[in-house]
Parts: C-alpha cells; structure tokens; sequence
C-alpha cells in the first residue's frame, strides 16, 4: 500500500506531520505538500508558471516533498510522474477547521482528494473542527484515530469508483467523542464582509473577512453530526449534475418547439466565426 499524504495548511503544519505519521501502519508513506498555507484555494490547476518542487525534512526527520504550487497541483504532480511507485490512496490533511456542506468547493484539503479521483485514484480528506486560532494549539490525537479508523476501513472495502470521503472530526477531549457517522452535505452559513481601503497612491483595494461560518444542524448531515459531537463522513464524487432539476428542464424550450429549434439553429449558423475557433 501506498498513500500519498498532502494538505493546504502547509508542509510545516503539525495536522500533516500527525496525519503522516498515523498513515505508515498501512504501508509506505509519500508527502508531497504545498510550501505556504492555501487554505480557501480551490480546486486549482497551475499553467501559467512552472512548479518548483524541493526535498524538506518533517518535525520528526522524515523526508517530504514541497511544492510552491496548490494542494491539487501536489497531487497532480505527484500522481503524474513525481513519485515513481503507483500510489493508491491520497490522504489529505488534517486541516485546522471543519470543512462541512459547501466548504467543499473552497477547500484546498478537499479538492486535493478531488484531483486524485481525477486521476484515478482513491481519497479521504480528513479536517477538525478547531476553534483556536493557531494549528500549534489544537490536539490532533482524536482526528488521527479517526483517520486510522476511516482509512482502515476503507482498505478493507473498496471505495465505489469515483468517489472520495470528506470527514470532519470534532474538537472535543476522547471522553466526549460520540462516534462517527454516515451523513450527506449539510448547509453551511456564511458571513463573510467586503473590507474596503485605500493604498498611499489612493487606489482602492478588499478584504473578504467577516464572522466565522456556522451551519444548520439538521439530523443526518455533517453539520449536524460535528454539533452533536461525532465525526462525519460523507462521500462525495465529482459529478455535479442536478438529477432532481433533469424532469423540469426536460419540459423546457428544447423539449418543446420546432420552430423555436429552427430559429435558435439559424442564428447560430449567421454568427461569425473567428479563424482557428474549430481547432
């Protein structure tokens, strides 16, 4: 077995070196992590600059790789030909803050996991709900248990292609830890402010900041499980598709008039199209 360990806090974040060092019970260990925190980063494919990629040593001596480029970029680097052995599991955190219902699509320690499964590859992406400010502070010792736990599991049943697991675990001492649970994407609630200012050349510039999010605690989500003290795993897959708006949209324009099609046709054939777009 061989997992490949990455985040979005950073190659010097302690929720790594923890996640890392719960991983070698499975088998060979291989850390590619970017080199500065990209938390909020997305889902991001860098093409516009070269990757740099150095050897580092992790607090306890073992060797890792960092790259200046995002969490999906270390994935799709290492899965690419960075890493010579095939890599069969992309483990990824553990991030310092909860990653619940549209997180998802911000979160660099999620869409890390994502790139795996674009490659073919297997993940879990593993996030505590931390309420300190600093990664130095929280205690990691229930989020990697629950790693160990999840991925265990995971090796002894075979993820259905195509899908990842997004798991968030409580910061809460052992001894108030319920379990973990199964649970779908829950809502998560913004409220986030515009910051707006003035550089010494009087031009305007922004801050996104704003409160902490929070979330709606309904039963049987992630959100909900995290408020009731369990961990929550939910699986996720890349196929956004909105299966429940396919029967009203098949009653739509294109469903319906000739006439409509035909004219719709006819514009787009007048239009003019600019030499080189059909290649």
């Amino acid at each position: 077995m061989h997992i490949l360990v990455t985040n979005d806090d950073g190659v010097t974040a302690p929720g790594l070196l923890a996640l890392a060092q719960a991983m070698r019970q499975f088998g060979k260990v291989s850390v590619v992590a970017p080199d500065h925190d990209w938390s909020g980063g997305g889902h991001v494919k860098t093409l516009n600059r070269p990757l740099r990629v150095r050897r580092v040593k992790l607090g306890d001596g073992s060797e890792a790789l960092t790259s200046d480029g995002a969490p999906s970029d270390c994935v799709a680097l290492a899965l690419m030909g960075l890493l010579k052995e095939k890599v069969d599991l992309v483990v990824s955190g553990v991030n310092t803050a909860a990653n619940l219902g549209h997180d998802v699509t911000y979160s660099g320690t999620v869409t890390a996991v994502m790139e795996g499964i674009i490659w073919g590859v297997p993940g879990v992406a593993l996030s505590l709900d931390g309420r300190s400010t600093s990664s130095f502070e929280l205690d990691y010792s229930l989020a990697v248990r629950v790693a160990a736990d999840v991925v265990r599991t995971v090796l002894a049943n075979d993820l259905p292609q195509g899908t990842f697991l997004n798991v968030n675990i409580p910061h809460v001492p052992a001894e108030e830890f319920k379990g973990i649970r199964l649970t779908r994407q829950g809502l998560r609630v913004y409220r986030d402010r515009l910051d707006k200012r003035t550089d010494p050349r009087g031009n305007d510039y922004y801050w996104i900041g704003g409160d902490r999010p929070t979330g709606v605690p309904h039963e049987g989500t992630d959100v909900g499980a995290i408020f009731a003290g369990f961990a929550s795993v939910t699986p996720l897959a890349l196929d956004l598709t909105a299966f429940h708006a396919m029967p009203l949209l098949e009653e739509w324009l294109w469903n319906g008039s000739a006439d409509a099609t035909d004219d719709l046709l006819a514009i787009t054939t007048a239009l003019p199209i600019a030499e080189g777009a059909l290649h």
